[in-house]
């Protein structure tokens, strides 16, 4: 039997270093045992999903050389790789486990699951469904469908005993059916959940080895009993230790840049990042730091992977990165790669509008571009000194313009503009006092180049990264703060969804 593992990212944010870390070791698993590595868009969620987000996955993972033999975008004979494409399947597949009886309607209104929920907890008990809707007739089922009554589907889950597995690194686990939900495998408004389209698609695309971060230990005993409900082989489950951030906590975007395209953006060499990444719980034969792609597949084992969580420490990557530039860039090299990062005409072409008007002899462009082609800012609190403003009030309007701009899907001049401007109305703060804390975050100084055209060029990743950079400058904001200001921002997000017209 061939060996075939895959990725399967959801494409609802930006490219995620904690993706490419499970990519690589799939790869790796499958190429190094002679077998197939394939891509898989989960985009289910489509209030979330967007095709930017999904070219945003691909390229990256393509920039880092990992590439796959069938995908989305390559095609292949398992086919469509889309999630979004398959939905005749998966309502195929889920009415199967109702006719079996695997799987039921479910009419609780959110309100009742919310009461039931709470009657749980005051009980001192794991909130999870309680199967009320199993006692249901088939005749008063009939009559809620044929009324139209909004509903789920779920699975059934067995009351008691054990569900016990193997995983390919962790030996044993065992996990009593009494903590797993009843989960919903359909949606109330038809889309599949996770566990429903990932086990039907892991199966008709004859995945043999599901490797997978550790988060979804407790998801398994769901999965295995779709397998069993549909009588299904079960492929071999490997859950990778998560990565973390320094202080030991799980990799994130507040502690910890997680974009692939920031660490593309700012100037690592994809071998280098390949070669990091590969290190995260997993050393080569020889203990060596530095090894290429092939060298990790020439010497690949599963079994040498570490459970304790590897910790992601950029530091260590500059340093290993500064290996990769030193030991494997001759000067020609150095060069083209100097330019194919950002002194490629495409770049310069869109950077060349923002200083042209100021430029009166061209030993004028680096000073005017030092921050277009920098990492982070150097800032201190005094960076931010304003007449008008405090340095609370600075923290404030950095802190709220982060939360906007990471939940921003269509990163263009225009929609910065407008969502910056109607959170400076928001906040009854004019424009241009409300702009510059972001001026210095964005540029390092408080005037600069046209700034939303800057933004636009600079890309979410590097910008999202200097927001959070100059709030730490600022003095950062302490956990009782951060709570008065999360209220504060989810009661003017209330306000805007209310009054709309007010913010146009």
């Amino acid at each position: 039997m061939s060996v075939r593992t895959r990725i399967a990212p959801s494409p609802t944010g930006d490219p995620h270093v904690g993706t490419a870390y499970i990519a690589l070791f799939n790869l790796c698993f499958a190429r190094s045992l002679g077998g197939e590595f394939i891509l898989r868009i989960e985009d289910t969620d489509q209030v979330r999903s967007t095709r930017e987000s999904e070219e945003m996955i691909l390229s990256s993972l393509k920039w880092l050389g990992l590439d796959w033999s069938e995908g989305p975008d390559v095609g292949g004979a398992y086919g469509p790789y889309r999630q979004s494409e398959r939905m005749d399947i998966y309502h195929q597949h889920v009415m199967e486990l109702v006719n079996k009886g695997h799987a039921f309607y479910c009419f609780a209104t959110p309100d009742e699951l919310d009461e039931m929920r709470k009657e749980q907890m005051a009980r001192g008990e794991t909130p999870k469904y309680d199967g009320r809707s199993l006692a249901l007739s088939s005749e008063e089922i009939s009559r809620r469908l044929a009324n139209g009554e909004p509903h789920v589907i779920r699975m059934k889950v067995p009351e008691e005993g054990i569900c016990a597995f193997q995983d390919m690194l962790r030996g044993e686990i065992e996990i009593p059916w009494s903590q797993v939900d009843m989960q919903v495998l359909l949606k109330a408004d038809g889309m599949p959940t996770y566990h429903l389209a990932n086990v039907v698609d892991d199966h008709l695309m004859a995945i043999t080895h599901v490797i997978r971060g550790e988060e979804w230990i407790n998801s398994a005993p769901k999965h295995i009993l779709l397998y069993q409900y549909f009588g299904w082989d079960m492929p071999q489950l490997c859950h990778m230790p998560l990565l973390r951030n320094p202080d030991k906590s799980k990799l994130s975007k507040r502690k910890n840049p997680t974009s692939i395209t920031y660490y593309r953006d700012m100037g690592y060499l994809p071998e280098a990042v390949v070669n990091y990444l590969g290190r995260m719980g997993w050393s080569m034969p020889d203990e060596s730091e530095k090894f290429t792609l092939q060298e990790m597949l020439t010497h690949f084992d599963l079994n040498k992977v570490h459970l304790g969580g590897p910790v992601f420490d950029t530091e260590k990557l500059d340093w290993l990165n500064g290996c990769w530039i030193r030991e494997n860039l001759d000067e020609t090299a150095f060069a083209e790669r100097v330019a194919e990062w950002a002194l490629n005409r495409d770049h310069l072409s869109r950077m060349i509008p923002l200083i042209k008007e100021r430029v009166e002899k061209f030993t004028d462009i680096a000073p005017l571009l030092t921050f277009m082609l920098s990492g982070m800012p150097s800032l201190d609190e005094a960076s931010f000194a304003h007449k008008k403003l405090d340095i609370e009030a600075v923290r404030k309007i950095l802190q709220f313009s982060s939360w906007r701009l990471d939940v921003l899907r269509h990163w263009e001049r225009d929609e910065l503009y407008r969502e910056l401007n109607q959170l400076a109305q928001g906040m009854e703060l004019k424009l241009k006092e409300f702009l510059s804390p972001l001026f210095v975050a964005i540029a390092g100084a408080p005037s600069a180049p046209p700034l939303f055209d800057a933004m636009a060029i600079l890309g979410p990743d590097m910008v999202r990264a200097r927001l959070r950079h100059a709030l730490e400058a600022a003095g950062g904001v302490s956990k009782k703060q951060l709570k008065k200001l999360e209220k504060e921002y989810q009661q003017l997000s209330e306000t805007r969804e209310q009054h709309p017209e007010e913010q146009a």
